[in-house]
């Protein structure tokens, strides 16, 4: 019963209560047949007579209301499984898809950059001051004289 789809539950519980409502009503019906039989005039006679066709006019009445709504929730618990199957599914494969054509679009780029990747060739840099440029200062002599400044103070 685990398995077993809810559609299906939906529809056996209905056909049982639909069989014991049936059963109720024609235990009403009877009710009502005996009471006719043991009416001594005949107006209690015909009286309790309708009331037993009534009681299982009414019960049948209710008891296919009662299937007619069951079927309903079944079909539409059905429907709605089979919607999200669906659903399930085109997302699945527009994940797919989508994971595909980023991969292709990561080779074609891995592609360009490997294509892109040449050796450039740079000049190497040259120690020597350019013509025209300040000579540069020291750096190291800098943070030297900061520092015998601090400590002298």
């Amino acid at each position: 019963m685990a398995d077993a789809d809810l559609d299906g539950i939906i529809r056996q519980l209905a056909k049982q209560q639909n069989k014991t409502l049936t059963g109720a009503a024609k235990a009403r019906r009877d009710h009502y047949l005996g009471v006719a039989a043991k009416a001594k005039d005949a107006t209690g006679k015909a009286r309790a007579k309708e009331l037993a066709k009534a009681a299982m006019e009414q019960g049948l009445a209710a008891a296919k209301r009662l299937q007619v709504a069951a079927d309903n929730a079944a079909d539409s618990y059905a429907r709605a499984m089979r919607k999200a199957a669906e659903t399930a599914a085109a997302s699945a494969a527009a994940e797919s898809k989508a994971a595909a054509k980023q991969a292709d679009a990561g080779a074609a780029k891995a592609a360009a950059k490997a294509k892109a990747a040449k050796p450039k060739v740079t000049k190497p840099k040259t120690t020597q001051p350019k013509p025209g440029s300040k000579p540069a200062k020291p750096k190291a002599a800098k943070a030297t004289k900061a520092k015998s400044a601090k400590a002298k103070a």
